[in-house]
């Protein structure tokens, strides 16, 4: 790479080769790299001399298989990179194992690929590591794919049975959303459609291997995109803290504010340090490069930070769904906690919900509680604090993760925020030069005059779960016991308070933000503040407890989406399934339930006089004051 121009590192494509073993990938690749004139000289002569030795037959695939193991069992096992020139561009081709067992390795060739050739038998046809490993090219954003149906020769060459192959396999990367950008017919042990067209199959018009490789596109330089660049350690040399680590995207220079994520800390950049000392001063650095900085003040910062600019800053958040691929010997299971790595980040991450376990052969989805090995699953994972990471289809090199069971790498998957919020906004304080000032009368005071404490009670569940209507009725019947009591619910703060904000995760996010701080002012005013709201994000229930901590009660109005369809006059629901109402929750949005509510209240499975009885007893159990601790008259 140092020795290219920078125009030929802008031409540099990496091309992934998988299939399912014996499939004849390293076949290809070597019989490409041979017809090519790529390969140094003398590497077939030794290549023979070696299989003459051992008394095999010659194969082309020898030239890729590097590890004696492979050659002995003739299976490729870890992943061969080598450079591969055509008149157009250069090219680094990946020859990833095809094995069920090397599964790892397959994704760690694929993870680095800009484009994709998978290898399909002709006589064998497509099989489930054929399925396996076009949902893994999906599954890591390659778009770009070539599939060859190889052995051709074994077939006669035969037309129908290429397209017979052709039909099946593209109607399958289409439910991917894949769209193949060529299926070719190719024989690698005879050379056939490898370097130039096949006189032998003149019923087919398309290109050969290299000119299919030659009309993928070049992926955009990563010194483009948004500034990424994850702290990997600290040094101090001198009078300096010098902050190390590799830019993944974007561009860094002397002056740029910079901001440091998840702890919001912003300072400029002082210098970019260069080793040895006497090396030119550098003023800049872009993507691809390990830098170290220093800034204009002294600021923490710690391995597993990311630095970027102010302006296109990393989501945070400490829950986000996942697409992942499981590899680990023990089943991923429900509540159980995992090591994530993203970047230089480590965290603890908790499996909170699987969404869905998808079989790769068809495509189908189904519910399970819990992730075998090898299989590909839709999940949501829950970190202890606050992370910095983008979706990977927004920045890739930011949105991949993996994660470890016990000392093992036992998945990876790529980062989706559908339906969650970027929580950046809802815990960045701006203001400053404030000072709380305490209230002249004591909450003690407020709770002998009105005969109670004040307090919050939290309804949360799904639209038609009954929160509103359980609210109102409660507000109705204490004040009629004369509680100081008030409902908070979206007519009254929807259309005054949080009138300026929408239904997206973020607006939701700030809408809860907005509404638990108000209840908790109700509260320290003595009142018993009644909310009802959907409240869908653990998180942000979290931050609403934390404004008013000792006198949160949370209530979950608990129902299942069926019930709740039956009670939907407005047909939101049916909206929301014909998909005239986006993130809509429950159908096209997640819901969190709670894990330790203070009171669970069943409506599907209670009458509203039952359900209105336990919050009675409840309020008065944790409310009201004994006869004796009321103020006289």
């Amino acid at each position: 790479m140092s020795q290219l121009t920078e125009s030929a590192v802008r031409d540099l494509l990496r091309i992934v080769i998988v299939g399912h073993v014996d499939h004849g990938k390293s076949t290809l690749v070597g019989r490409l790299l041979h017809d090519t004139n790529s390969l140094p000289a003398g590497k077939v002569e030794e290549i023979r001399a070696m299989s003459e030795r051992r008394g095999m037959p010659f194969e082309y695939a020898f030239l890729m298989d590097a590890l004696q193991a492979e050659r002995d069992q003739g299976i490729t096992i870890d992943t061969s990179q080598i450079w591969f020139n055509s008149s157009k561009r250069n090219y680094v081709i990946i020859d990833a194992p095809g094995h069920k067992e090397f599964l790892k390795n397959m994704i760690t060739g694929a993870a680095q690929s800009d484009a994709a050739l998978l290898i399909i038998d002709a006589v064998e046809g497509v099989r489930e590591q054929s399925r396996r490993h076009g949902y893994l090219l999906h599954l890591l954003g390659i778009r770009q794919v070539a599939v060859a149906i190889n052995k051709m020769d074994l077939v006669d060459y035969s037309e129908a049975r290429f397209q017979e192959i052709s039909h099946e396999y593209r109607a399958y990367l289409t439910e991917l959303g894949v769209t193949p950008t060529f299926i070719l017919p190719v024989s690698a042990r005879e050379g056939e459609n490898i370097v130039t067209r096949s006189g032998r199959m003149s019923w087919y018009d398309g290109p050969s291997i290299v000119g299919a490789l030659d009309c993928f596109v070049s992926e955009p330089l990563s010194s483009n995109l948004p500034l990424r660049l994850p702290v990997q350690d600290v040094y101090k040399f001198d009078e300096r803290r010098i902050i190390a680590g590799r830019i993944e995207s974007g561009r860094i220079s002397v002056g740029d504010e910079i901001l440091f994520s998840p702890s919001n800390k912003t300072a400029k950049v002082k210098s970019i340090e260069a080793w040895p000392s006497s090396q030119p001063v550098r003023t800049q650095a872009a993507a691809g490069y390990s830098v170290g900085i220093t800034l204009d003040e002294q600021i923490f910062a710690e391995r597993g930070d990311t630095i970027s600019h102010v302006i296109n800053a990393p989501i945070e958040t400490d829950v986000f769904r996942a697409r992942l691929f499981w590899l680990g010997h023990e089943p991923m299971t429900l509540g159980k906690m995992y090591k994530l790595k993203l970047n230089t980040t480590e965290a603890q991450v908790q499996l909170q919900k699987i969404e869905a376990v998808i079989d790769t052969g068809d495509l189908s989805s189904a519910a399970a509680t819990r992730v075998e090995r090898n299989q590909v699953a839709e999940v949501v994972l829950r970190a202890r604090r606050m992370l910095a990471l983008d979706a990977f289809n927004d920045k890739p090199a930011t949105g991949r993760f993996v994660l470890v069971d016990e000392y093992d790498i036992a998945g990876g998957g790529i980062i989706s925020m559908d339906g969650y919020a970027d929580q950046r906004q809802l815990i960045t304080k701006r203001s400053t030069n404030i000072v709380q000032v305490d209230q002249g009368v004591s909450d003690d005071e407020r709770a002998r005059m009105n005969g109670h404490r004040g307090g919050v009670i939290w309804f949360t569940g799904l639209s038609g779960a009954g929160k509103s209507t359980l609210s109102m009725e409660l507000e109705r019947r204490l004040f009629e016991k004369g509680y100081s009591v008030y409902v908070l619910d979206g007519d009254n703060i929807r259309f005054g308070l949080n009138a300026n904000l929408g239904f997206s995760p973020e607006d939701r996010s700030e809408n809860i933000r907005r509404v638990g701080e108000v209840a908790a002012l109700f509260a320290r005013a003595g009142m018993i503040a009644l909310t009802a709201f959907i409240s869908p994000y653990r998180s942000d229930r979290d931050r609403a407890r934390a404004a008013m901590p000792e006198r949160f009660h949370e209530v979950y109005v608990k129902a299942d989406v069926q019930t709740c369809e039956t009670r939907d006059p407005k047909g939101l629901y049916q909206k929301a399934r014909r998909g005239e109402i986006k993130e809509f929750t429950g159908v096209s949005a997640p819901y969190e339930e709670p894990e330790a509510a203070e009171l669970v209240i069943d409506t599907a499975a209670h009458s509203i006089e039952e359900c209105m009885a336990q919050l009675i007893a409840y309020i008065e159990a944790n409310f009201s004051l004994r006869a004796a601790d009321r103020k006289p008259g």
